[in-house]
């Protein structure tokens, strides 16, 4: 199942709400134990930790519907990890997983001793699923996801978790069944404003199609890559394109690596890294960026780059 985005918390009779997890979404059963991405990718043999957990601790014939996320030292997602070991051999995912490891997050229970439980209520598959992950030892890399029934809570978390990397909070119907496919889930993301400086677009300085965004580096003083902003609308272009001027006096490179959904180098044309614009990002990071495209709300001609929060603070 899917979720649609809401710019507040729903509430009402029914509406049960977990934490929105920065991870990789899996459904994984057992019996033998699959693990598969939401576009069916096999994740078993990039997270042996986990797979080897699935087989040991639980019965066979379960499908479970969860989030893998790997917990740095620090107590913060760390997204990069789960981009290291997705590009790893089956030899070095299974290392990583000794010195990175990595959790699922389980919240649905989908199948049970073979019994197909997604046309039963959310609140019934909570139940199951409770019981099943008694059965879990811990410490494991098997971790049931909180859930409350509770919008006071689930305020606190949307307010409270994003220091740790967590996106915002899912909203969902406790008596609907699973269906997948279907956005019938909602998630109230965690977005701040913040500014950034713009250092480069796609497209042309007179003409932007987006924007490519810089910090200055706390540690080195120098301007790097920090994000990019969703497509613009024309008229957002147009008033842009007057405070744009291309260089090529730049200290980006020409292309720069594939991200942000992009399947190869990302090309676009590098300006004078002198204007600041107002951007509204989410709380995930990878690599020393915002992992997703950044809203772009408007351009701040009245400030200067040194008035732009260092590396990714919005304040």
């Amino acid at each position: 199942m899917l979720a649609s985005a809401v710019d507040r918390l729903p509430t009402g009779e029914h509406l049960l709400y977990e934490p929105k997890w920065d991870g990789f979404r899996c459904l994984a059963s057992t019996g033998p134990v699959r693990m598969t991405s939401r576009h069916g990718r096999t994740l078993s043999q990039r997270f042996p930790e986990i797979a080897d957990a699935l087989a040991r601790q639980l019965p066979e014939g379960v499908l479970l519907d969860g989030e893998i996320v790997r917990w740095a030292p620090d107590g913060r997602l760390d997204f990069g990890a789960l981009l290291r070991r997705n590009g790893a051999s089956a030899r070095q995912a299974r290392a990583q997983g000794r010195t990175e490891p990595c959790h699922l997050v389980v919240f649905d229970l989908l199948a049970a001793g073979g019994r197909d439980l997604a046309h039963r209520a959310l609140s019934h598959r909570r139940a199951e699923l409770e019981r099943l992950m008694g059965l879990v030892e811990q410490p494991s890399p098997l971790t049931l996801g909180w859930q409350t029934d509770n919008p006071d809570v689930a305020s606190q978390w949307w307010e409270e978790m994003p220091a740790v990397g967590v996106e915002g909070v899912m909203v969902k119907d406790g008596r609907r069944s699973y269906r997948p496919g279907r956005r019938d889930w909602r998630k109230w993301k965690h977005r701040v404003t913040t500014e950034a400086i713009v250092g480069g677009v796609v497209g042309h300085a007179r003409a932007p199609r987006a924007l490519i965004l810089g910090r200055v580096d706390s540690a080195t003083g120098e301007l790097r890559v920090a994000g990019r902003t969703g497509d613009l609308a024309p008229e957002q272009s147009e008033e842009l394109a007057g405070h744009l001027v291309k260089t090529d006096d730049h200290p980006w490179p020409r292309t720069l690596a594939a991200t942000w959904g992009e399947s190869s180098r990302q090309h676009y044309s590098r300006v004078v890294p002198d204007l600041v614009v107002e951007v509204c990002p989410d709380s995930a990071e990878v690599a020393g960026r915002w992992r997703h495209v950044v809203r772009y709300l408007r351009a701040r001609p009245d400030l200067q780059p040194g008035d732009v929060p260092r590396d990714l603070d919005t304040e």
